[in-house]
């Protein structure tokens, strides 16, 4: 039988937890240079927020699933099909990429090292998750 208490305070701490990622992402990416940081921490900082934000989307969503490994897994193809995605253009996708969200969800330009920097957010959320759940 599931602890419904444990339940409850698990999706709140991944409700928050996804919701400070997000804020920390739009916050690095509209304050970023003014504050002076350096372009490599803009940029590819940009993408590990946004690899640890579907994460702990797909965790949220898949709290029930006793397997860590399935939530990564979910996490890395979303994240590297998102990637791909960016290879595709057509005349409605390319106008919601030109818009503030669709830039945000789905950038503009493919590049390897966003996958990598995906897969490296993926992996520090699960471990921070990993660490929290212990306590």
């Amino acid at each position: 039988m599931i602890d419904s208490g444990k339940f409850y305070a698990s999706r709140l701490l991944l409700l928050s937890s996804l919701i400070l990622v997000i804020l920390a992402g739009l916050a690095l990416r509209r304050y970023g240079y003014t504050i002076g940081l350096p372009f490599i921490v803009v940029k590819y900082g940009g993408s590990v927020l946004w690899g640890a934000m579907v994460y702990l989307l797909a965790a949220l969503l898949f709290v029930n699933h006793r397997t860590r490994l399935f939530i990564i897994a979910v996490a890395c193809c979303f994240s590297v099909a998102v990637e791909l995605l960016r290879l595709v253009h057509f005349p409605a996708l390319d106008a919601f990429r030109d818009t503030a969200t669709g830039t945000l969800l789905l950038g503009r330009v493919f590049s390897p090292w966003n996958i990598v920097c995906y897969l490296a957010g993926v992996g520090m959320a699960a471990a921070v998750t990993r660490q929290f759940e212990r306590l």
